[in-house]
């Protein structure tokens, strides 16, 4: 068969949802993991009357993800991938990547982590209204240096652990990467550092990269003297309003050891969210307070830019590449990534490569 990892893969996808209580640090962390199912299920984690909503928000419409709600877990041992959403994002954030690579054989877990999550930014955003003053994006992002890679690694120690008696049996311990976006980039290339069991890395827009948003105290905190060979793949977008082109390029020139960087043209930060198009306009008129509300002045509308379906193709499809390469060894996804401007193009999707 040809290697098409652009396609949702042969799997039916479950999800399950629990919390996971670190004691340590007083921090109750809900968590979702998403996982290959049994055939028996397939197409029900497809099908709008079956597939698992939620509700991000009170008040708000339940929305949907492309998985079964407690399916059974197919048997067999499948690689693991973290995944740590962005800065006031949630757990669920891009669930249309997740699920993607659990319905090609992978394990995939997320956390919220707690107090720099969308309830937070909300509760921030009504203090202002009620005139509070709101400390700057520093102050909130220097609380998270170390709260945020912890949370990974806590993750990543509870389910090698077994906390999870459902998933535990079908992971491979000797098979683990890391994904995020945006500061959960960050805590990418923050966990790959301090944590040896991490084989592969996938940053989507990370922070820590000049800029003219102020994260100084990200860039100063990240360490690129890993010590061992972990290949990295940076996904970015071409006309990122927060993290321009500029600082990823800055991060991708002190990653060592084998990597890439993909761009993908006349994108912006948003490109790597569910629901891209609703996602980016909400940023553009409600912005969370602080330095992003004058960048979302910036920000160009939607309809400049490239679509949702573009952005997940070239996620979906270059990230499942790159973890297949550096977790499975397979030599086509390498090809793959080896030709991605083409292959991207054949699907009427620019990119380019560094």
């Amino acid at each position: 068969m040809t290697y098409d990892p652009f396609v949702r893969g042969p799997y039916p996808v479950g999800v399950h949802t629990l919390t996971l209580d670190d004691t340590a640090r007083r921090r109750q962390l809900p968590t979702e993991i998403w996982y290959p199912a049994m055939d028996s299920v397939r197409g029900l984690d497809m099908d709008d009357a079956t597939r698992d909503q939620y509700v991000l928000l009170p008040g708000f419409p339940a929305v949907s993800q492309n998985a079964l709600r407690d399916a059974v877990p197919r048997a067999g041992s499948h690689p693991l991938v973290l995944f740590s959403h962005g800065f006031g994002s949630h757990r669920r954030q891009s669930t249309f990547f997740c699920t993607h690579l659990a319905s090609h054989g992978y394990v995939v877990a997320s956390l919220d982590h707690l107090g720099n999550t969308i309830h937070d930014i909300m509760q921030l955003m009504l203090e202002q209204a009620r005139g509070k003053t709101i400390p700057e994006t520093p102050a909130q992002a220097r609380d998270f240096i170390a709260l945020r890679p912890a949370d990974a690694i806590f993750l990543l120690d509870a389910l090698l652990d077994g906390v999870d008696p459902v998933v535990a049996p079908h992971i491979d311990a000797q098979r683990i990467g890391i994904s995020g976006h945006s500061f959960g980039g960050w805590t990418t290339l923050m966990v790959t550092k301090r944590d040896a069991r991490i084989s592969a890395a996938l940053p989507l827009a990370p922070a820590g990269g000049g800029s003219h948003m102020p994260v100084r105290e990200l860039t100063e905190a990240l360490d690129f003297d890993w010590r061992r060979e972990v290949p990295t793949t940076y996904l970015v977008a071409e006309r990122d309003s927060l993290l321009p082109l500029y600082g990823m390029r800055e991060l991708f020139e002190r990653t060592p050891g084998s990597k890439r960087l993909l761009v993908l043209n006349n994108a912006d930060h948003m490109h790597f969210l569910d629901r891209v198009e609703e996602m980016h306009e909400l940023f553009r008129s409600v912005p969370p307070p602080g330095a992003f509300a004058e960048v979302a002045k910036t920000v160009p509308p939607i309809g400049e830019l490239v679509s949702g379906e573009a952005a997940y193709l070239f996620t979906n499809g270059l990230g499942l590449a790159h973890f297949d390469a550096a977790l499975r060894g397979r030599r086509e996804a390498t090809a793959l990534l080896d030709g991605a401007v083409d292959a991207l193009a054949l699907r009427g999707v620019s990119i380019s490569a560094a």
